[in-house]
């Protein structure tokens, strides 16, 4: 029993130490992706860069979403692999907070209505 709990201890702590730092991009495309044509061109030439998981492209919010594991490679340099196939991408901010004014809308402030 003793063997069981110190294997699976040890299996547990190696996975813990295998964990791959996985993040997300978001960027919008210029020329600005219209079809499906577009979608495709981006998806097959991006699956090739190092440390990409996972596409997603949405033509309705202009947006591509990039999973990449960030061992291997960081938003910089998926940025500038836009440029090997004819785009420029532009990151997209995550947290769209709307921002909020401390003072009465008394048209002081740029950020009131």
């Amino acid at each position: 029993m003793k063997r069981i709990i110190l294997l699976s201890a040890l299996l547990m702590s190696m996975t813990v130490g295998f964990a791959k730092d996985i993040k997300t991009l978001v960027v919008t495309t210029i020329p600005q992706m219209h079809c499906e044509n577009c979608e495709n061109k981006i998806k097959g030439n991006l699956r090739f860069e190092k440390g990409v998981k996972k596409i997603e492209t949405s033509i309705p919010d202009q947006t591509v979403t990039i999973e990449y594991d960030a061992d291997k490679t960081g938003a910089e340099k998926l940025i500038d692999a836009f440029k090997k196939f004819g785009y420029e991408a532009q990151p997209v901010a995550l947290d769209k907070k709307e921002e909020k004014c401390e003072e009465p809308a008394s048209g002081s402030c740029n950020k009131c209505p």
